[in-house]
């Protein structure tokens, strides 16, 4: 990830990354344990092209770095990325949380009296 992307630019990309379920498959087996993109590939009814664009949004989020082993590509997740976008959701969890506290309390302050 680019350093001068802002935060919403860095949510954009994990979202869309993770909009997919084979990638959000992917991620979870290399978060699991490193897996060469063809091993990967290999548990996909898909072509091994397919899964290195579906590796490539990955890694394009931060959710997943690749590394070189001789002509082998290595996928391993990112935990802090993964983090990130439970920060994320826990953020946006906590604007729902402080709407709903809200209508509680004027449902309180406005609820009829029920001894009439």
């Amino acid at each position: 990830m680019d350093v001068n992307e802002t935060s919403e630019d860095r949510a954009d990309a994990f979202f869309h990354a993770l909009a997919d379920r084979t990638r959000r498959d992917i991620l979870r087996r290399v978060l699991a344990g490193e897996h060469s993109v063809t091993a990967l590939a290999a548990k996909y009814e898909m072509s091994f092209a397919a899964v290195q664009k579906h590796t490539a949004i990955l890694e394009r989020a931060g959710l997943i770095t690749k590394r070189r082993n001789g002509r082998e590509q290595l996928a391993s997740g990112d935990v802090e990325a993964v983090r990130a976008v439970a920060s994320m959701l826990t953020e946006l969890e906590d604007v729902w949380r402080g709407r709903i506290e809200r209508i509680e309390a004027l449902l309180g302050h406005h609820a009829p009296d029920k001894e009439n």
